[in-house]
């Protein structure tokens, strides 16, 4: 019964990617509402059945009072038995199985799978944004608008049709049956609708900013929150806590004060409905007593007044909480769309064609990336790297190595100029492809929250388990990875390394890294600080491995230990994001630039801070 009304809707429809999606919050809404239409309009429909069914028992009351006033026992049970009996039989099967529906419809069909629709479809958009556009933002702080607007948007299409198209039905109706049991009732009740409409006027516009204001500062206080757990060791290691406190304070507080002025309209809207109610009931049972007095309404007539009025003032709470609920989680949603509705900046061109790597002949033609603040990153570069070359970079620190690793990654693109792979601009094919073709180890090599053997496989997710293995013996991990045991009890492969790696150390960290860089045996290779993480020894044991590694492939390694890349076929220079010095390290050496003085700076291996780095 239950999985009929939860497979009404699969939440994992296909369904074609928008990279700028609706940044308007109804046409955001109805973007994801497509596949619900049907069910949506069954809601509302199974609302207003409901509606009709309460608003009739009350009609029906009134006739069971005039009944009971104009006919003895005998009489009632011998001419309306029959009657009341199908009336009784209605409100014990049929109006639980209307509500059934309803409430099927909603919490089984429209709860559970909008907002894993909208889960689920906003995760696949912010992991097709760029690496750039993660580093502009906290990862808590994505990661909770993610979490955030799904159920505030379920909770919004949920008060629409349990309260608000309930409510409008029943309002409706209570109007028709007031005006006909006598106009003269009606106008008490269009009176108060008016007034009532004022203040849901005045609740909404104000609930909305408030709303959203409170969401923001509940973002931001998650933000920080998260920031001070990832970066737990920086605290503790600078015994920095009550700092971070502070810093949490700050934003705590912003959110409490924000909140405590939301909670004021609700204050006040509360205390108005109240007044408001009062005069509905008065007015309307007052004014149906006076009929009665007059001879121009019977007590039934009385006694449905008074019912249908008790009734809308018990409504009229929850109708104005559902609706500034409504349009708080509107604002939750409002606040996500700043995250979850921002267009795709880096992306393929329309039926961009896959990379066909051929020999790995890479083309820097006059690039220049300075992130968009005219200065910093590199300035019109060209560089030819041939294929099979191993190539090192070298530079003071902002000299634009990272950067034209990220521009050949195509984490970012060119604000000027092309880069080629075999004559292909990389702009103009996949990014998924040219992906495929670089292995990289990078200085933070931060690890998934999964075991040895995911991280590992990430590399070639169709690789076999003798193929891990060895990757993990040339990488010089297997030893270590064997002693492994996590808190749960998981041994080797199946230990989990905890976020980012953090249960390892640097060292292992890295072994992991390679391995999965390794694995994925990709034909060109890139290494950023590849080395740095781990002791003289393990490096000298790893190198091996490296250079077998290299083999066969195009190579682009940037070290700060210079000794790391004093074998590569060449070594560019960098500096202020131009090439200044490219050749082997003995020429480079002769020639007494600023390789030269680097390297002599060294001290055990490492570039001394007088002579920067990368």
């Amino acid at each position: 019964m239950f999985r009929f009304f939860e497979t009404l809707v699969d939440p994992y429809t296909p369904y074609a990617d928008e990279d700028t999606p609706p940044n308007r919050l109804w046409s955001f809404l109805r973007d994801y509402a497509q596949p619900f239409k049907r069910v949506f309009i069954a809601a509302a429909f199974m609302s207003m059945v409901v509606a009709s069914i309460e608003l009739g028992l009350i009609v029906y009351l009134g006739r069971v009072v005039d009944l009971l006033s104009v006919n003895s026992p005998p009489e009632l049970f011998a001419n309306y038995g029959l009657e009341l009996g199908l009336v009784a039989l209605f409100v014990v099967i049929v109006r639980p199985l209307m509500q059934f529906l309803d409430v099927g419809l909603l919490n089984n069909a429209i709860l559970p799978n909008f907002g894993t629709l909208i889960r689920w479809r906003a995760h696949r958009h912010v992991l097709r944004q760029s690496v750039g556009w993660f580093e502009n933002d906290f990862a808590g702080r994505i990661a909770g608008r993610i979490m955030q607007t799904p159920p505030a948007a379920g909770d919004a299409v949920f008060q629409i049709f349990d309260a608000i198209t309930f409510s409008i039905a029943y309002f409706i109706g209570a109007l028709i049956l007031l005006t006909q049991s006598d106009p003269r009732l009606a106008v008490p009740l269009v009176i108060w609708c008016a007034l009532y409409g004022l203040l849901v006027r005045w609740t909404i516009r104000n609930v909305t900013p408030a709303s959203k204001a409170s969401s923001d500062a509940r973002s931001m206080t998650t933000g920080r929150v998260v920031d001070s757990y990832t970066n737990i060791h920086s605290v503790k290691l600078f015994a920095h806590t009550a700092q971070e406190l502070d810093y949490a304070h700050e934003a705590i507080e912003h959110t409490r004060q924000t909140f405590a002025r939301e909670m004021r309209i609700f204050t006040i809207m509360d205390v108005t409905l109240l007044t408001l109610n009062g005069l509905l009931i008065v007015s309307v049972v007052g004014w149906s007593i006076w009929l009665w007095y007059t001879g121009t309404a019977t007590v039934g007539v009385v006694a449905a007044a008074t019912a249908l009025t008790l009734q809308l003032n018990a409504m009229t709470g929850w109708i104005m909480w559902a609706l500034s609920s409504l349009f708080r989680e509107l604002g939750v949603v409002m606040e996500g769309m700043e995250t979850i509705a921002q267009p795709i900046t880096l992306r393929d061109r329309q039926s961009a064609p896959a990379l066909k790597f051929e020999k790995g002949l890479i083309e820097f033609e006059s690039v220049s990336h300075h992130y968009g603040r005219g200065a910093g990153g590199l300035d019109r570069l060209s560089l030819t790297i041939q294929p099979r070359e191993k190539v090192g970079l070298v530079g003071r620190s902002g000299a634009g190595k990272s950067t034209l690793v990220k521009l050949l990654l195509r984490f970012y693109d060119c604000e000027g100029g092309v880069i080629r792979i075999d004559d292909q601009n990389i702009a103009d094919v996949t990014q998924d492809s040219l992906r495929a073709t670089m292995g990289v180890v990078q200085q933070d090599s931060s690890l998934l929250h999964r075991s040895v053997r995911d991280n590992i496989v990430y590399g070639r997710p169709d690789a076999s388990d003798a193929d891990i293995v060895r990757a993990a013996e040339r990488a010089e991990a297997l030893g270590f990875i064997q002693d492994l045991e996590d808190p749960e009890g998981r041994n080797g492969f199946e230990a989990h390394v905890g976020e980012r790696g953090v249960k390892l150390s640097g060292g292992q960290r890295q072994r992991i890294a390679l391995a999965r860089v390794v694995l994925k045996d990709a034909p060109i290779l890139i290494l950023d600080e590849a080395t740095s993480a781990l002791d003289s020894e393990t490096e000298a044991s790893i190198q091996s491995t490296l250079s077998g590694l290299m083999a066969g492939k195009t190579v682009i390694a940037i070290a700060h230990r210079l000794s790391t890349i004093a074998q590569m076929n060449r070594i560019i220079v960098l500096d202020e994001g131009h090439i200044i010095e490219d050749g082997p390290h003995e020429v480079l050496l002769a020639k007494g630039g600023l390789y030269a003085s680097l390297w002599h700076r060294q001290s055990g291996g490492f570039l001394n801070p007088d002579g920067g780095s990368a």
